[in-house]
């Protein structure tokens, strides 16, 4: 799963580094993951509390990685919201705030929101990554793909351009 094996080395080498911008758009495909909805729901709610709202602020990617990390636990459940809250508290997340937004449905619009527009963008498929104007869909098992594609970009855009002879 990309969002455990492949996206911290992703984060550490190119993230954190200042190389790659990193946007994170919801797409939940709830037609084979009907608990997806709810649980991006939960991450965007997280990503209100302690910072700017939006994916990449507050709790959000502690909350993201910890949903995939137990992902097990509530993928399947008919009704996944308490157990999609508990697991968004030991990610730091304090337990009022998150059940008052779930209720005020924020989270909700704009989860269909970022859906609608990557939909509208060609992304059928998660995860989907827009890399300099092209659309990949799918993820590498390991992050050497990835790193080569961008690595490729990284220093083709930061190569000294040549002055011309006076």
């Amino acid at each position: 799963m990309f969002t455990v094996t492949v996206l911290p080395t992703i984060e550490r080498e190119f993230v954190h580094t200042g190389k790659v911008r990193w946007v994170f758009i919801n797409l939940p495909l709830t037609s084979i993951h009907p608990n997806a909805m709810a649980a991006a729901e939960v991450a965007m709610c997280a990503a209100r509390q302690g910072g700017t709202g939006g994916a990449g602020g507050g709790r959000f990617w502690q909350t993201h990685d910890a949903l995939y990390q137990h992902q097990d636990d509530w993928a399947k459940l008919a009704e996944p919201r308490d157990e999609l809250i508990k697991i968004a508290q030991r990610a730091g997340v304090d337990r009022d705030k998150l059940v008052a937004c779930l209720n005020g449905g924020e989270a909700r619009k704009e989860v269909e929101t970022d859906a609608q527009r990557a939909t509208r963008s060609g992304a059928r498929a998660t995860p989907s990554f827009y890399i300099e104007g092209g659309l990949l869909e799918g993820a590498p098992y390991t992050p050497d793909p990835m790193r080569h594609v961008l690595d490729s970009i990284y220093t083709v855009r930061t190569r000294a351009t040549p002055t011309p002879p006076q």
